[in-house]
């Protein structure tokens, strides 16, 4: 078996097949994206003088659906230049390259005899022992592995991403009844540690696991939905992030993906299901087929759940459809008494248990949901898989649940619930009451620093396969050596020690800054590296904005120098700790987050990190160093024979215009981080593991604190005299707003190290001090406050 993946073949182009292609390309795969060859000229082509014979006709369909994914939002690439890793062809033409590809993926329509007469082909041109696999969403495995030869069968199995193949975590993997053990667990590893994947062995059931069981869901809901009482937007306000599952619930969701697609699934289902306890669930209700039939499928025709119009004043407006009049109407304001006493619970276990003991319509709502799932998965087992863990990690990788159904059951409690259910006429499969006679209250647990689930055939709670080196500090608890009320430190072992924030949006105020200090005091003491990481949605927003604002209004400048003072003169302990730091961002890392991130010895990002300097967008410039620094940078990237003032442009303007990465490569572009210094982990759930690694690899070679630095070049009026001239132009263009200027030039007056009158090398405190000194003149601007309040009220930006 092969040990690496240089190239890879992908067989169909459509939404799955060139949005897969890209993700291959985003970890360095070179890849063959092939599709058919059109039947017949276009009229665009026919005016060119073009023929079917022409390899731009031949090759438009690839080429097109290559192009439609690349410009979709979110993109599918982690930056637009990784696209040029991909070869486009046909299926005629190219189908005899795929014999130097090390994987062949099929990716084309859900149809057997299509999948079957490009397998015909695959079988005459792979090489032996060549990886062969089928993105099928439902398709039986081993019927499209049957009759081929040996060697094709023994490398043959599914592989089912999901879309967003970037963004959706998940890859199930089903094998055919002669597919190699060797090739299951390299397939394993490859998903896991290079393209980032939750990968799930699923047995060839129809529609595996995710889809089996959250399809269910979403079609339980629909037959549910009217017995309650309930519409469109309840249940999306009811079904999404308060329950933590994504911010586009059901019906977005059903939006975005295709109601077709929904309704095909779920006859699918209904079909091949026959002894299904819940087979009726997948039947079309009334409502869905009457959206079919008027083809209000969502998205990709214009409109489903919800439709997007432009009012009278030009302005967008979002209709959701009325279920009783089918009419689209404005969105109402929907209130529930379950979420006004939830929303006060930042700990969704705790949250899910208030919501599934109100006694109003939504608690009636949930009960009925939960109760639902619980007894439809217990009955599952082992039909679609032989233990509950691949059931939670394939609904939390591919629909995005913060907790998967039996993690959501132990956050209710097993027994209570199960009485409960066994009530309202949903009792669990007997594995489950067996469980609970025997004394086991939870089908997760936490054992030995790692995940255990209870396992049906052993009776007992058994650590997650293959999650043996992975580090999860919701299992380290008691390593705990010191905590505050907005921050943990955890040892992580072997001489780390790790910071964990856990405030809300895990913003950055005076709780964290402590900890901070006081895990820099214990690492210098006690460990030998230091990691700064932790397990929420995002690493941080940044600072806690709310408390500047305070201070601003009540006009306490002191308050806010003293603030901005701590925050700078911590991430300096940072950059000069005496231990490495590193720090791992992901997900959201803004304003105080990147600048933390900017004074580390090392970043260790997952992927998945959007970060930036987004103070400008408030009114504001980055305070916590993140100015200052970006000048060291600036200064330190410059090459004999360079234009000074245009590197200092480019810098500048990232901060200007409050350029935000949409991934960790994207953040390299941007300078926030360092070629050659600064990493990216793929995995998420390798983030904190490997953030350990780069701190011990650090320390081990011999780590040397930098000192302040004091040799850094700033260009004065030169470089001052372009910013001014820059602002000036841009506000008689209308470009940008008289308070827009004001911040530019405050930010440009630190960024030339202030109006000095020839270039010349200044320390990184006299930067910080006119850092300080700009931002505090810029928290007195009224038109500041005005945008810290409108972000702190509706969070969004305010020109002004």
């Amino acid at each position: 078996m092969k040990n690496e993946i240089n190239k890879i073949a992908i067989l169909g182009s459509g939404v799955m097949g060139s949005r897969i292609a890209c993700h291959f390309a985003n970890i360095g795969v070179q890849v063959l994206l092939l599709d058919i060859v059109p039947r017949e000229v276009s009229k665009a082509e026919k005016a060119k003088g073009l023929t079917l014979e022409s390899p731009a006709v031949r090759n438009r369909i690839v080429n097109d659906s290559l192009q439609a994914a690349i410009r979709s939002k979110p993109s599918p690439l982690y930056r637009k230049e990784f696209a040029n890793a991909i070869a486009t062809g046909n299926f005629d033409d190219h189908m005899k390259d795929i014999e130097g590809c090390d994987w062949i993926l099929e990716a084309v329509i859900e149809n057997p005899d299509i999948k079957r007469k490009i397998f015909d082909q695959v079988e005459k041109h792979r090489r032996p022992g060549t990886i062969v696999t089928s993105n099928t969403s439902g398709i039986p495995i081993q019927m499209m592995a049957e009759g081929r030869s040996d060697d094709f069968q023994a490398h043959f199995c599914g592989t089912h991403f999901f879309n967003p193949p970037r963004y959706l975590r998940l890859l199930e993997l089903i094998p055919a009844e002669k597919t190699s053990e060797e090739l299951l667990g390299f397939l394993t590893h490859y998903g896991d540690l290079m393209l980032g994947k939750t990968v799930v062995r699923c047995k060839d059931t129809p529609a595996f696991i995710a889809n089996r069981v959250g399809i269910y869901g979403i079609m339980d809901l629909f037959h549910s939905m009217e017995k309650l009482g309930l519409g469109v937007e309840d249940v999306d306000k009811l079904a999404g992030t308060v329950m933590g599952r994504p911010k586009s619930a059901v019906f977005r969701t059903c939006d975005v993906v295709g109601l077709d697609t929904i309704v095909h699934v779920s006859r699918f289902l209904y079909d091949k299901c026959p002894d299904d306890s819940e087979r009726n669930t997948f039947q079309i209700p009334p409502f869905i087929e009457k959206m079919v039939e008027n083809n209000w499928l969502g998205d990709k025709t214009g409109q489903g759940f919800y439709k997007k119009i432009k009012g009278s004043d030009g302005k967008s407006e979002i209709l959701a459809l009325d279920l009783k009049s089918f009419e689209y109407k404005p969105r109402g304001k929907t209130r529930f008494k379950a979420l006004e006493a939830a929303k006060q619970e930042d700990d969704l276990r705790k949250r899910l248990r208030i919501l599934a003991s109100a006694d109003d319509e939504a608690g009636a709502f949930y009960r009925q949901s939960f109760y639902n799932l619980f007894h439809y998965v217990s009955h599952r087992l082992p039909e679609i898989s032989d233990q509950l863990f691949p059931v939670d990690l394939a609904l939390r990788a591919g629909f995005g649940w913060e907790l998967g159904p039996f993690e959501l059951w132990d956050a209710l409690g097993v027994s209570e619930t199960a009485d409960k259910m066994e009530k309202a006429g949903k009792k669990p499969a007997p594995w489950v009451l067996n469980m609970i006679s025997a004394g086991k209250d939870t089908f997760w647990k936490h054992k030995d620093g790692a995940r255990a689930y209870f396992d049906t055939s052993a009776g007992d709670h058994k650590a997650v396969p293959g999650q043996g080196d992975l580090i999860f500090l919701d299992t380290r608890r008691e390593s705990t050596v010191w905590k505050n009320s907005g921050a943990d430190l955890v040892d992580l072992g072997d001489g780390i020690l790790n910071v964990e924030f856990h405030t809300k949006m895990n913003t950055i105020g005076g709780e964290v800054v402590e900890a901070l200090n006081k895990a820099m005091d214990i690492a210098e003491k006690d460990f030998r590296g230091l990691v700064v990481a932790n397990e929420g949605q995002n690493f941080s927003a940044g600072a806690n904005l709310a408390m500047i604002f305070m201070f601003a209004v009540e006009q306490e400048f002191d308050e806010i120098d003293l603030a901005v003072r701590t925050f700078q003169q911590l991430n300096m302990r940072i950059r000069c700790c005496g231990v490495p730091v590193i720090v791992a961002p992901h997900g959201m890392s803004l304003g105080g987050g990147c600048e933390m991130s900017l004074h580390a010895d090392q970043v260790q990002a997952a992927a998945e990190t959007y970060t930036g300097l987004v103070e400008f967008g408030v009114g504001l410039i980055p305070g916590g160093g993140g100015t200052k620094e970006f000048v060291v940078r600036f200064s330190d990237e410059l090459q004999p024979g360079d234009i000074e003032l245009n590197t200092l442009r480019n810098r500048f303007l990232t901060i200007g215009q409050a350029q935000v990465s949409t991934s960790a490569k994207e953040a390299f572009d941007l300078g926030v981080f360092r070629k050659g210094i600064d990493e990216v982990t793929v995995n998420r759930d390798r983030l904190i593991l490997d953030a350990k690694r780069a701190a011990i690899n650090m320390a081990e070679e011999g780590y040397v604190s930098p000192k302040p630095r004091k040799d850094i070049r700033v260009l004065g009026k030169s470089g001052l005299g372009m910013i001014h001239a820059g602002a000036n132009a841009m506000l008689a263009g209308h470009y940008i707003s008289p308070h827009d200027k004001l911040i530019s030039e405050k930010l440009g007056f630190v960024m030339c190290g202030g109006d000095l009158s020839a270039p010349t090398e200044v320390s990184e405190q006299y930067l910080l001090d006119l850092e300080r000194e700009a931002f505090l003149s810029l928290c007195g601007e009224k038109k500041t406050l005005e945008r810290i309040q409108a972000i702190l009220t509706t969070g969004k930006p305010l020109r002004n």
